[in-house]
């Protein structure tokens, strides 16, 4: 798979351009069966003027005191990781189909479901015959808590 990621800024006059037209070079593979593609990453709150490569930046699944796009790619059979990252994250399914597992619950996502993950332990199953892909936004939260006490991030 590839993802053509274009970056759009300003020229010193002020007028708009793009300032990156490529193919993601920004590729990892963190486990088996699973690509991230990273598209971009900014420190909060977003600075319009720092035209270094956000992508370049991104050390980690979510980020304190940031914003991280990414595409990502699950094959069939992807190897599990249960995690909880401190943030809130915005997904799109862009093609396939994923089940998304909580601590007793499992929702199926297809192309077109959107989701909003809000700090919560989950895994991603792809269990059919197709990679899925998905667009996330994961942007920096305070830890949930329950009775008072931080839900640790976990993976």
């Amino acid at each position: 798979m590839q993802v053509r990621r274009v970056v759009t800024g300003h020229k010193r006059d002020g007028k708009a351009t793009v300032l990156i037209d490529e193919i993601s070079k920004d590729v990892v593979n963190p486990r088996q069966g699973c690509t991230f593609f990273n598209i971009w990453s900014t420190p909060l709150p977003v600075d319009n003027n720092d035209d270094s490569d956000g992508a370049k930046k991104i050390i980690g699944t979510a980020m304190k005191d940031k914003a991280v796009f990414r595409v990502i790619e699950y094959a069939p059979g992807v190897a599990p990781r249960n995690h909880r990252t401190d943030s809130i994250d915005f997904a799109v399914v862009m093609s396939g189909e994923i089940d998304m597992t909580l601590d007793d619950e499992v929702v199926h996502l297809k192309a077109g479901d959107v989701m909003v993950q809000r700090g919560t332990i989950h895994d991603w199953i792809n269990k059919g015959d197709k990679p899925c892909v998905i667009a996330f936004v994961l942007i920096d939260a305070a830890p949930v808590e329950i009775d008072g006490q931080p839900l640790a991030h976990v993976g």
